[in-house]
C-alpha cells in the first residue's frame, strides 16, 4: 500500500533531501563516533590494539565492499523499499552492539550494522539525484548532502565523547535508534517508489573479489606483526583479487565496478581525494583519541572537546563548500582542502608528550578546515555528467572510496605506532605517530594536484567523454 503524502513540490522535495540525509548523518557519524569510546570500550572488553581496530574497519570495510550492491539492489527492487529495510538492519546492529560483551561480538555487530547502511548513502544519493532534476537545484541539494557528510563527522567524536562519559560506552549506539526512527517515518510519508529503467543484474563474482581483496589488504596491515610468514599469503591474496576485479569486471555487460566512469578524470581525482582526505579523518580520530585520553590522561568527554575546533570547522567550512561549488565549480574548495592537509599534517609531526593543547587544537582546526571543504566537490564529481539512472552507482563509488579511506587510514596508522603505547610506555606513543603525519602531508600534495589537474579543460573533456560512453547501449556477453 502505497503510503507517500502528497504535499507542494518544493516543500515535499526538502522533506525528501532531509530524511535522505538522516540516513547519511547516522551512517557517517558511526564511522566516527566510536573513536572517542575506543579506551572505554579496550578497558572494558580488554581489547588489543588490533582489537580496536577491527571494531572501526570491521564497519568501514563491509560499508565499502557492500555499498555498490545496495546501490543495484535498489535501482531493481525500489530505491524507497531497499532504503526502509536498510535503516532497519542498521537500527537493528546498532542495538545489538550496545549488548555486545566482547570485542568479537561487538565487531559482529558491526558488520550487522554496516550490511544495513550500505543499503542508505547510495541509494540516498539516488533518490535526491532523481527528485531534484534542474542542474542548479541539483547542485544546491548535493551541496547540502556534503555538507551534512561533513558534519556528521564532525558530531561523532562530541556526541561519542558526551556519551561515554555520561552514560558509558554502549549509549554511543542508542543514538542511531530515534534518528533511524524518525527516518522511517518520514520515508513512508514522504518519499515515492521508484526504479530504474534498466536496473543492473548482480554480479556475485565482483562482489566477492571486492570483498576478498579489501578484508585481505586491511587484515594484512592490521595483523601484519602477527603474521609472520602468513602476511605474505595475505599480500598476495589482497593482490589477485584486485587484479581479478579489473580483469573480470570490463567483461561483464553489467558489472558492479564500471570502470568506465573513471574514465571521467574529476570522478577518478575525486575518488584518489576522498581515499585521502578520509583516510587522513581516520586516522586524525584514532590515533588523536588515544593520544588525549591514554597520553595526556583526559576524560572522554575532555577529549570529545579537545576535538571541538575540528567539529567545528568542518560545520562551518561544509555549507560554504557546498556554495562554492555551486558558483565556481570544484577547484577553489579542494586547493583549500589540500592546503590545509598539508599545514595540519606537517604541524603534527612535532607531536610530543607535551605539546601545548593551544597548538593540538589549532591543528585540528586547520585538519578541519581542509575535511570541510573537501565532501561537497567530491560528491559533485560523483555525479556531475552522469545519466540520472547512473547515480546511484556512481554516487556509491564516492561513498565506497570514502569508506576505504577510514578503514586504510585507521589500517596504516595502527600498523606504523605498531607496539608503542599500553605495551611500553605511552610516552613513546607520539613520536611513534610522526611517520603517518608525514604520509598524510604527502597525501595533501597528491590533492592539490589532483585538484588541479581534474578542474582544467582536460577535467572538463573527459566529463563529456564519458556521459557519451555510459549512455551507449551495452550488449550482453
Amino acid at each position: 500500500m502505497n503510503t507517500t503524502v502528497r504535499v507542494a513540490a518544493p516543500a515535499r522535495r526538502g522533506v525528501i533531501l532531509a530524511t535522505c540525509c538522516l540516513s547519511l548523518l547516522v551512517v557517517s557519524m558511526d564511522a566516527s563516533i566510536v573513536n572517542v569510546a575506543l579506551p572505554a570500550i579496550r578497558d572494558d572488553l580488554n581489547a588489543s590494539l588490533s582489537g580496536l581496530q577491527w571494531v572501526i574497519d570491521a564497519y568501514t570495510i563491509v560499508l565499502a565492499s557492500f555499498l555498490m550492491l545496495g546501490g543495484a539492489t535498489a535501482d531493481r527492487f525500489g530505491r524507497r523499499r531497499v532504503f526502509q529495510f536498510g535503516m532497519v538492519l542498521f537500527v537493528a546492529g546498532s542495538l545489538l552492539c550496545s549488548l555486545a560483551g566482547s570485542v568479537t561480538s561487538l565487531v559482529a555487530a558491526r558488520v550487522v550494522q554496516a550490511l544495513g547502511g550500505s543499503m542508505l548513502n547510495p541509494v540516498a544519493m539516488s533518490i535526491v539525484v532523481n527528485t531534484f532534476t534542474e542542474p542548479k537545484a541539483r547542485a544546491r541539494a548535493i551541496g547540502i548532502w556534503g555538507a551534512v557528510a561533513g558534519i556528521s563527522m564532525a558530531l561523532g567524536p562530541l556526541a561519542g565523547g558526551a556519551l561515554t562519559q555520561g552514560l558509558g560506552w554502549h549509549a554511543i549506539f542508542w543514538i542511531n535508534v530515534p534518528i533511524g526512527a524518525l527516518a522511517l517515518f518520514l520515508t513512508a510519508r514522504y518519499v515515492p517508489e521508484s526504479r530504474a529503467p534498466q536496473p543492473r543484474r548482480p554480479d556475485p563474482i565482483g562482489q566477492l573479489l571486492l570483498l576478498v581483496g579489501l578484508g585481505a589488504l586491511v587484515f594484512s596491515l592490521i595483523e601484519g606483526p602477527r603474521l609472520g610468514g602468513a602476511l605474505v599469503f595475505t599480500v598476495l591474496l589482497a593482490l589477485a583479487a584486485f587484479v581479478a576485479l579489473l580483469v573480470y569486471e570490463p567483461r561483464r555487460p553489467e558489472p558492479l565496478l564500471d570502470l568506465r566512469f573513471f574514465h571521467s578524470l574529476p570522478f577518478s581525482s575525486a575518488t584518489l581525494i576522498a581515499v585521502c582526505m578520509f583516510a587522513a579523518m581516520g586516522a586524525y580520530l584514532f590515533l588523536g583519541s588515544i593520544y588525549l585520553q591514554e597520553v595526556r590522561g583526559l576524560s572522554a568527554f575532555h577529549a570529545g572537546l579537545c576535538i571541538l575546533p575540528m567539529a567545528l570547522a568542518i560545520m562551518a567550512l561544509s555549507p560554504l563548500s557546498g556554495r562554492l561549488v555551486a558558483a565556481h565549480g570544484a577547484r577553489p574548495s579542494l586547493l583549500i582542502s589540500g592546503t590545509m592537509l598539508c599545514i595540519s599534517a606537517l604541524l603534527m609531526t612535532d607531536l610530543g608528550v607535551d605539546t601545548p593543547l593551544s597548538s593540538l587544537l589549532l591543528n585540528f582546526c586547520l585538519f578541519g578546515i581542509g575535511f570541510g571543504m573537501v565532501n561537497a566537490p567530491v560528491t559533485y564529481a560523483a555525479v556531475s555528467g552522469m545519466p540520472r539512472a547512473q547515480a546511484g552507482l556512481a554516487s556509491a563509488i564516492a561513498s565506497t572510496s570514502r569508506q576505504i579511506g577510514i578503514s586504510l587510514g585507521v589500517a596504516i596508522a595502527g600498523a606504523l605506532v605498531g607496539g608503542h603505547g599500553a605495551s611500553t610506555s605511552w610516552a613513546a606513543y607520539p613520536a611513534a605517530t610522526h611517520p603517518m603525519w608525514w604520509l598524510l602531508l604527502g597525501a595533501g600534495v597528491l590533492i592539490l594536484g589532483l585538484g588541479l589537474l581534474s578542474t582544467g579543460a582536460r577535467g572538463r573533456a573527459s566529463v563529456e567523454r564519458i556521459a557519451h560512453l555510459l549512455q551507449e547501449p551495452r550488449t550482453a556477453s
